[in-house]
């Protein structure tokens, strides 16, 4: 099987490359930049179209789209959204217009998305049965999910991948808490009370392999743990994996103050459950936060 991964030099995205090639999976690379070998393809995510061309992706038979610009990375200005935008709703319409225009083409797109789509859901759990939220980013995932479904209509089987903060040491929201928090300064985020839907790398880099050989599924799957926690569970649970105290808290106004529109995020509770996952027989290996954090604490991923 050739899989082309876009991001592939991102948390995910690498994980999962390597996981692949160990299986024994040809793996091909969407760079952005000139390719530099037959195990790489130049786009340019940015450009109108893509930058990808009607036989790039001939004899390719899945595409795993993880690209996509950091979302909390400064604060949400116009330029700021519009470059979010374009690094997702833009970048999928080229790939997916690229795989109905190539021959012999790839018949699977597993595209990351993100749990956004449910807005702010308090202490309500959700599933994917749950309707879209509200907001900045819950409208970016529902144009990111219907870039990704217009492959459908050319029988393309398409599977958007809601992802909860994929927890690892290396990286993401938690790679950059492991610091703080050794030092003593882990602290709980307003309230505490909001719920932070997490999954560990480990798990999802199973789950998206799961994704691609089953062919039977298709559409949006939550990939979350089946536990949420609050953020005040979370942070003890940081604190007690790293033997330091957190006793510390920061308060909402101040994350608004400094973070602006991003600290909604930040401060809203999404309470989201697999149970499509679950339902089609996927079993994590790290299901509730203690394990999950001693183990990706332990491995350094």
């Amino acid at each position: 099987m050739r899989i082309a991964v876009s991001g592939a030099s991102g948390l995910i995205g690498s994980a999962l490359t390597s996981e692949l090639t160990a299986a024994g999976r040809d793996v091909v690379r969407l760079v952005r930049r000139a390719a530099h070998g037959s195990d790489e393809i130049g786009w340019d995510p940015q450009a109108t179209a893509g930058g990808i061309g009607p036989t790039a992706l001939s004899g390719i038979d899945a595409v795993v789209h993880l690209s996509g610009a950091p979302i909390a990375s400064g604060r949400w200005t116009q330029a700021r959204k519009a470059v979010l935008r374009a690094s997702r709703v833009q970048a999928t319409t080229a790939l997916v217009t690229a795989m109905t225009a190539a021959q012999s083409g790839p018949r699977v797109l597993i595209c990351g998305s993100a749990i956004g789509y449910y807005g702010d859901t308090g202490d309500r759990v959700v599933d994917e049965s749950a309707p879209l939220g509200s907001g900045f980013l819950a409208e970016l995932v529902r144009d990111w999910e219907a870039a990704a479904a217009a492959g459908t209509a050319a029988g393309i089987r398409v599977v958007q991948l809601r992802s909860g903060v994929v927890l690892a040491a290396a990286g993401g929201m938690l790679g950059r808490l492991i610091l703080p928090f050794k030092l003593g300064l882990g602290a709980r985020l307003g309230s505490g009370g909001q719920y932070l839907s997490w999954i560990s790398l480990d798990d999802e880099v199973r789950a998206i392999r799961f994704l691609l050989d089953d062919p039977g599924l298709s559409g949006p799957f939550n990939l979350t743990s089946p536990n949420p926690v609050t953020n005040a569970v979370f942070t003890a649970a940081l604190a007690k994996a790293l033997g330091r105290p957190a006793i510390l808290r920061v308060p909402a106004g101040l994350l608004t103050v400094g973070l602006g529109e991003v600290a909604s995020e930040l401060l809203a509770s999404a309470r989201v459950v697999p149970h499509k996952l679950l339902e089609a027989g996927f079993s994590f290996h790290d299901p509730d936060i203690g394990t999950a954090l001693a183990s990706v604490l332990t491995s350094g991923a």
